[in-house]
């Protein structure tokens, strides 16, 4: 259904505002998820939020599914940098395996709206989304290839690196889940304490990757 004029700001012809605009409405996004969920919102209440007309969002995103899948590739993207930066920083594999998990802690701490979309029921299917589909793929394919470069050093015990990859996910996955859901309140209380009880957590995985 049209919008009404009166509605409508002018559709930006600027590539720059044009991406700061979306920008904007992930953002908007990211806050309502933060204080309701993924679910306890609409695109009306993000264009509120983001300070535009409520057509602004559609100018970008399709439906809700498609902006929460525009916050789900953030964050995956922002996910892949700190594990490619792992990767760059540490070459050990045992160490380089203990300090993705603990980094992949602090950046469920640090955006916890951002994993609760990027794992959510809201988006299921990331092959409608192809960027989204190859953000996360691409955060998956660095521990992948990181068991992989271990099991080529003899480091990391023989099987399947894909498999090896969602054993070693899941575990610190849901470590990362108590943690934001506030399950862990007591023994977690600040980011020292976080990276303190990962690092023992990845340990555990570390010795059951060891070859």
């Amino acid at each position: 259904m049209a919008r009404p004029a009166s509605q409508a700001r002018r559709r930006p012809t600027n590539t720059a505002a044009a991406g700061d605009l979306a920008d904007e409405l992930l953002k908007a996004a990211a806050a309502l998820v933060a204080e309701r969920g993924p679910q306890r919102f609409s695109l009306r209440e993000v264009a509120r939020r983001a300070r535009v007309s409520e057509a602004a969002p559609y100018w970008h995103f399709a439906n809700k599914e498609a902006l929460l899948a525009g916050v789900a590739e953030q964050g995956f993207t922002a996910l892949a940098g700190l594990m490619a930066e792992v990767r760059r920083r540490v070459k050990d594999p045992h160490r380089q395996l203990q300090e993705l998990g603990v980094a992949y802690v602090r950046f469920a701490r640090t955006h916890p709206s951002h994993l609760r979309v990027m794992f959510g029921p809201e988006i299921q299917d990331k092959s409608a989304h192809p960027t989204l589909k190859v953000a996360a793929e691409r955060a998956f394919g660095l521990l992948v290839s990181a068991i992989s470069e271990g099991q080529r050093a003899g480091q990391v015990r023989d099987g399947d690196p894909e498999e090896l990859a969602v054993s070693a996910w899941a575990l610190v996955h849901g470590l990362s889940a108590l943690i934001i859901d506030g399950q862990l309140r007591r023994r977690v209380r600040n980011d020292r304490e976080a990276r303190r009880l990962a690092t023992r957590v990845t340990k555990l995985l570390q010795n059951g990757l060891t070859r």
